[in-house]
C-alpha cells in the first residue's frame, strides 16, 4: 500500500477504534502480551539478526545498545504491557461540567486524537510501547523504525497483527512502515487530512526534519543536554552515587548525564573523590580549564571543546565545567540545550528553589537522578517519548498524554439570542 492508502485506512479505522470499551482494549492488550511471550524465541533471534548487522556496519555503540533485546529488557517490555492493562482508561474523563447563562449545559471530555504516527530509531522495545499506549488510549499508529530494527521491528508487529485479528478488528489499527526513503518520510509528515499527531523520538537531527517538513502538528522529544549541578552545600558521598547512577546505569540513554557542573568551592574535593569512580568505568571526561588540573593522573582526560557541551554523549563520555554558583550553573543550562532532564544536588533549600524555578528543562530535579525520566518510573506504565517542547505536553508521554479534549454541549432546543 502507498503510504496515503494506509493512512487514510487509519483514519477510517479510528472511528471503531475509538469507541472500543475499556474491556476490550485490556482484553486486546492482554492477548498481545500472550503472543509476545509466544513469540519471545523468534524475537529474540531476528534481533540478534538485527544486532550483527549493525555491528558489521560499524554503528556506534549506544545505538547497537539500543537496538539490543535481551532477556532482561525483554521482560520489562512485557510488563509494560501488563503495567498499562492496570491503568485507569483515561478516555471519557470528565474534565469539567458547568452550565452557563443560557442555560446550555457545557460538558469536557477526554478523547483519543484519532491517528497517531510516531518515527524513532534504534529501539525496538518503542514498538510495543507505542502500540500498547496508543490501543489504550483508542488511537489508531503509524510506526516508523529505523532500518537498522527492521527485523525486530517485524517480528514485535506481527504479534501486534495477529492481536487485532484475534479480536476481530480492523489491522489497519495498526501500521509499520518498512521503507527508510526520506521523500516518503515527507509524505507522511504532510497527511493532514488522515493524521492527527507526529511524534518523533530520535537525535537532533530527526525532529528538526520533522519540524521542517510537517503540516500535521508535531511532538518534538528525546534529545537534550541532561546536566547535574552539584552546590557547594550538596553531601558529596551521596552527590557521587547519584553521579554514577546518572552517567553509568544505561550510557545510551537520553537521560543519561551529559554535563557535570560543580560549584567552585567544593570542585577539588568532589574531583578528588569522584575521578577513581569514574576512572573504574573508563568514563572520558571533557574537562573545562577550571578543573583540567584537578584531574591531575586522570587517564581519561580531555580538554573541552565549545562544542562538547552541546554534545549529547550517549556514551561513556561526559563534560566537567566549573562555575560560581547555581545562577552561573543555570545560566550555562540555558546557553546549552537544557530542556530534557535535569537536577541540582543541594542542600540548600534556596538554591533549590532557584534551580527550580529558573531551569527549563521538562523534568527538573532535586537531589535524584535524571535517570527517573521515564514512563514507567513516573506510573504510566510505558512512554511514547518524552516531550521537550511546551505544546501540547512535557515530559514522559503516557496515555492522558495522547488524548486531547472536546466540548460536549446540550441544550433543550436551544438557540442563541
Amino acid at each position: 500500500m502507498l503510504i496515503q492508502q494506509i493512512a487514510q485506512a487509519a483514519h477510517k479505522a479510528s472511528a471503531v477504534m475509538k469507541n472500543l470499551t475499556t474491556q476490550q482494549k485490556n482484553a486486546l492488550l492482554l492477548t498481545l502480551k500472550t503472543l509476545l511471550l509466544d513469540n519471545k524465541e523468534l524475537i529474540l533471534e531476528q534481533n540478534a539478526k538485527d544486532v550483527l548487522k549493525a555491528k558489521q556496519a560499524n554503528l556506534a555503540s549506544a545505538m547497537v545498545d539500543r537496538l539490543t533485546l535481551n532477556d532482561k529488557n525483554f521482560a520489562e517490555l512485557v510488563d509494560g504491557v501488563s503495567k498499562v492493562i492496570l491503568l485507569e482508561d483515561p478516555v471519557g474523563e470528565i474534565l469539567q461540567g458547568y452550565k452557563v447563562e443560557s442555560n446550555l449545559n457545557i460538558v469536557k471530555k477526554r478523547v483519543p486524537f484519532g491517528v497517531i504516527a510516531v518515527i524513532y530509531e534504534s529501539r525496538p522495545n518503542v514498538t510495543i510501547d507505542i502500540a500498547t499506549l496508543c490501543i489504550k488510549s483508542g488511537n489508531c499508529f503509524i510506526l516508523k523504525g529505523g532500518k537498522e530494527a527492521i527485523l525486530t521491528n517485524k517480528a514485535l508487529f506481527d504479534c501486534i497483527k495477529q492481536a487485532l485479528a484475534k479480536h476481530n478488528l480492523d489491522t489497519n489499527i495498526a501500521s509499520l512502515l518498512e521503507d527508510s526513503d526520506r521523500d516518503n518520510l515527507k509524505e507522511l509528515l504532510k497527511l493532514d487530512q488522515y493524521i492527527d499527531l507526529i511524534i518523533p523520538r530520535g537525535g537532533q537531527k530527526l525532529q528538526r526534519f520533522c519540524l521542517e517538513n510537517a503540516t500535521v502538528p508535531v511532538i518534538t522529544g528525546g534529545f537534550g543536554i541532561s546536566h547535574i549541578f552539584v552546590d557547594e552545600s550538596a553531601s558529596l558521598d551521596k552527590a557521587i552515587e547519584i553521579i554514577l547512577n546518572a552517567k553509568l546505569q544505561k550510557p545510551s540513554a537520553c537521560n543519561a548525564l551529559d554535563t557535570l557542573i560543580l560549584h567552585q568551592n567544593i570542585a577539588d574535593k568532589f574531583i578528588e573523590k569522584l575521578k577513581q569512580h569514574l576512572q573504574n568505568h573508563q568514563v572520558y571526561v571533557h574537562a573545562c580549564d577550571k578543573c583540567y588540573d584537578l584531574f591531575k593522573d586522570y587517564e581519561y582526560l580531555v580538554r573541552l571543546q565549545e562544542q562538547d557541551l552541546d554534545t549529547e554523549w550517549l556514551s561513556l563520555n561526559m563534560s566537567c565545567v566549573v562555575v560560581e554558583d547555581v545562577k552561573a550553573a543555570v545560566e550555562l543550562m540555558c546557553e546549552h540545550n537544557a530542556c530534557h532532564s535535569d537536577a541540582i544536588l543541594t542542600n540548600n533549600i534556596t538554591n533549590a528553589n532557584y534551580f527550580v524555578n529558573h531551569a527549563s528543562s521538562a523534568c527538573v530535579y532535586v537531589n535524584a537522578s535524571t535517570r527517573f525520566s521515564d514512563g514507567g518510573q513516573f506510573g504510566f506504565g510505558c512512554e511514547v517519548a518524552i516531550s521537550t517542547q511546551k505544546l501540547h505536553v512535557r515530559g514522559p508521554m503516557g496515555l492522558k498524554e495522547l488524548t486531547t479534549y472536546q466540548y460536549v454541549l446540550n441544550g433543550d432546543y436551544l438557540v442563541r439570542s
